[in-house]
């Protein structure tokens, strides 16, 4: 007769089967190593900027900060996942064309302009328009056109830079303007980062769009069973092409941030490979790629792990190039250890060993 679970079997079960628990172990992994390796990487200091003003710095305080772009990212990356059951691969490029957008209407025809042409609110709007437009495009690829999502994006991950190098007619403008560099740096007289702040409100805002609001589950009835979704009377065609709609917002927002740290634009770097980081943070979230359940809190938690393992692999002096093998490597161990056989198999080895037949087998 097979033994009832006990309290701690039933504890151990859910705890191998929730989402947060491979973040939670990656970050503490991470913390360790570093703890060990070297204990000033969790050193914060209060110093000054250029300007005067009162900013800390640190490890951490870098991770809270690029961690931040990541994770807006992460959240429209999430939405995408689970109703396409595939990733935009033109989101760096997205950026890109954004970011030209956002800095020809601030500066209209001139590269070096004393005096902003624009509010920089309407520029945004029209950034956000763009990008925006981007993401309807995408959508409606994958959406009325059933092409593969990592095909259809592939169209604007090729030719995007391009694009966006076209908006300004391959010029690099230059804003001056101190109020324009706070959305990628400080508020004068707050040490935190901006983009910390930004992370928060759209995750706020994300949470309350799905807190009171059906779209959560209609993103997850369409990826679970499109079919089935469609049979209760759901349009997943639409559902999908708002997905991407709303990740192009976030391109937006993300984009607004890069181009305010350098008040310029580099059309063939910026944000370069930040798609690659934004996915695997979904799936460092533990959310299937393959689409259906997700959890958005997961794969913002993630998105400041994948920056942790960034921070420390620059601080071990790891050249940029070889970030993408290590990143490689973890993304394999994702895909293992989030495999439903693999969690299976391990709960049922946790659950044989405190079986009584296991015990005596230990001793």
């Amino acid at each position: 007769m097979a033994a009832k679970p006990t309290t701690q079997d039933s504890f151990l079960s859910r705890l191998l089967h929730n989402q947060i628990l491979i973040p939670l172990a990656a970050l503490l992994l991470l913390a360790v190593f570093n703890l060990i390796a070297d204990p000033s990487f969790f050193k914060i200091s209060l110093g000054h900027n250029s300007n005067g003003d009162p900013v800390l710095s640190g490890y951490l305080i870098t991770i809270i900060d690029y961690g931040s772009e990541l994770a807006i990212l992460a959240i429209g990356m999430t939405l995408v996942t689970a109703a396409s059951g595939g990733q935009d691969i033109s989101v760096g490029a997205t950026i890109a064309i954004s970011g030209s957008v956002l800095l020809r209407v601030l500066c209209g025809t001139d590269t070096r302009p004393e005096v902003l042409h624009s509010p920089i609110i309407v520029a945004f709007l029209v950034s956000l328009l763009a990008a925006m437009l981007c993401g309807a495009f995408n959508g409606a690829l994958v959406a009325f056109f059933k092409i593969q999502p990592m095909v259809a994006t592939l169209i604007l991950f090729t030719a995007g830079r391009s694009i966006a190098a076209w908006v300004n007619n391959n010029e690099l403008p230059m804003i001056t303007e101190a109020r324009f560099s706070y959305f990628g740096g400080y508020i004068p007289g707050i040490p935190i980062p901006t983009p910390f702040f930004i992370a928060i409100l759209v995750f706020i805002a994300t949470w309350a769009l799905l807190k009171f609001t059906n779209l959560g589950l209609y993103v997850q009835s369409v990826g679970i069973n499109e079919k089935t979704a469609r049979l209760n009377g759901l349009n997943p065609e639409i559902i999908k092409l708002g997905t991407y709609v709303l990740l192009g917002v976030c391109v937006a927002v993300a984009g607004l941030i890069k181009v305010s740290r350098l008040s310029t634009i580099n059309y063939s770097v910026i944000a370069k490979d930040i798609e690659m980081d934004a996915i695997l943070a979904v799936a460092l979230g533990g959310n299937a790629l393959s689409g259906g359940k997700f959890n958005m809190s997961t794969s913002v938690l993630g998105a400041y792990v994948i920056q942790f393992l960034t921070t420390t692999l620059y601080k071990f002096d790891v050249q940029s190039d070889a970030l993408s093998a290590y990143k490689a490597v973890v993304v394999i161990i994702l895909v293992v250890i989030s495999a439903p056989t693999v969690r299976e198999k391990t709960s049922a080895f946790f659950r044989k060993l405190r079986t009584p037949d296991g015990a005596a087998k230990r001793g």
